[in-house]
């Protein structure tokens, strides 16, 4: 069995939240100043702007909600939507090898955002992690973030 670790993160989960309110929530207020790539009304996808990977998105429900099974029916097709359009537009800009999707529901499970749930969709290339996590605490991400921003944006 293989393992993702990502020690440098716990620099943000343990770090105080300096954001009043909800990031997803606050999002929308501001969508390109915060990264917003896109909106059907339902839910939206924004980047992570504490990225395990270049292009790291979040796609949420619009709606502040927390659980997956509070979650209404057209909330769970619009999200599954929003993933897979999401996937497109990575595989047509970044053209990764592979992806990693998941929900971290809970403090027990990893969630940094207990509140709001959302969906990870993190794109993968093979040797995409090194030596520089593990020595220095230091993750290298080759491209800035509004950069990708643009990109990614352009291709939505």
């Amino acid at each position: 069995m293989d393992f993702l670790y990502a020690p440098w993160r716990i620099k943000y989960i343990e770090s105080p939240k300096r954001e009043e309110g909800c990031i997803f929530c606050n999002a929308l207020l501001e969508p390109e100043k915060r990264y917003v790539l896109g909106d059907d009304g339902i839910s939206m996808v924004i980047m992570n702007i504490f990225p395990y990977n270049p292009g790291h998105l979040m796609v949420a429900p619009v709606r502040h909600v927390g659980n997956f099974t509070d979650l209404t029916n057209d909330e769970i097709i619009s999200l599954g939507r929003m993933v897979k359009k999401s996937m497109d537009v990575l595989n047509k800009t970044m053209k990764p090898e592979g992806f990693n999707i998941g929900i971290n529901l809970g403090l027990a499970a990893g969630a940094g955002i207990r509140d709001h749930m959302h969906i990870h969709v993190v794109p993968r290339w093979c040797g995409d992690t090194n030596f520089m996590p593990v020595t220095a605490e230091t993750k290298v991400l080759g491209e800035a973030l509004d950069e990708l921003y643009l990109k990614l944006k352009n291709n939505w």
